[in-house]
């Protein structure tokens, strides 16, 4: 009988403990429970899917199909910005697939991936809600989730160059400070050490001129 290794295959999850601790006895608890994994991790990993199952006894497959049903989960690694594109009835009619399709050709990505650099994941989803702003998208970001409602293929372009640019001036600034605060030490590490080599030479001048003295003395 083939022995199971799941307790040493599977990586454990100390980050996820005090939740689990907290959580996994309350019945009821599992959207709050995969919510909370989901801020630690950004993704729910199949390791740690079975590893809240072994946990809490709920089974793998009520698990996923949870986090399948909700769209705020996600079962990959995903890029600072999901895009989440409505498919349902209503954005179907007025465009949505079409919006999807130059999504995708800008981006360079079909829906499930994440551009190269890892700025903006696609995903389409059957529906986020919003019928009566169709064709809508929902982009997810560290900070939140923002809902662009009538698009049409221009307007679902501009919202992502504009993301695109405002984050590169965000990094652009953020690099530009690093540079400054590097400059500052450079200038306060070059400051101390010209103070230092200030006070060597004039300690030296002051043993010069002591041992001039002396020698005069001793004539």
């Amino acid at each position: 009988m083939p022995v199971c290794q799941c307790d040493e295959s599977r990586p454990r999850f100390p980050e996820l403990e005090a939740v689990l601790s907290e959580y996994s006895l309350i019945r009821g608890s599992l959207i709050t429970i995969l919510q909370k994994t989901q801020d630690i991790y950004g993704y729910l990993s199949e390791e740690v899917i079975y590893h809240i199952s072994e946990r809490t006894g709920i089974t793998p497959a009520r698990i996923y199909g949870v986090a399948t049903f909700y769209t705020q989960f996600n079962l990959q690694p995903t890029g600072k910005y999901l895009i989440l594109l409505c498919e349902g009835t209503a954005c179907h009619v007025n465009s949505a697939p079409l919006i999807a399709e130059a999504i995708s050709q800008h981006l360079g990505i079909d829906a499930g991936q994440t551009t190269s650099d890892g700025l903006f994941s696609l995903s389409v989803v059957a529906c986020l809600g919003c019928c009566s702003l169709a064709p809508v998208m929902m982009i997810k970001d560290p900070f939140g989730e923002e809902t662009y409602g009538n698009l049409s293929k221009e307007k679902a372009l501009a919202i992502l160059d504009e993301i695109a640019l405002r984050d590169n001036l965000v990094a652009a600034n953020d690099n530009q400070a690093a540079d400054n605060q590097t400059a500052a030490r450079d200038n306060q590490a070059a400051t101390r050490d010209n103070l230092v080599a200030v006070n060597d030479n004039q300690a030296a001048t002051q043993i010069d001129q002591q041992a001039a003295s002396e020698r005069q003395a001793s004539r």
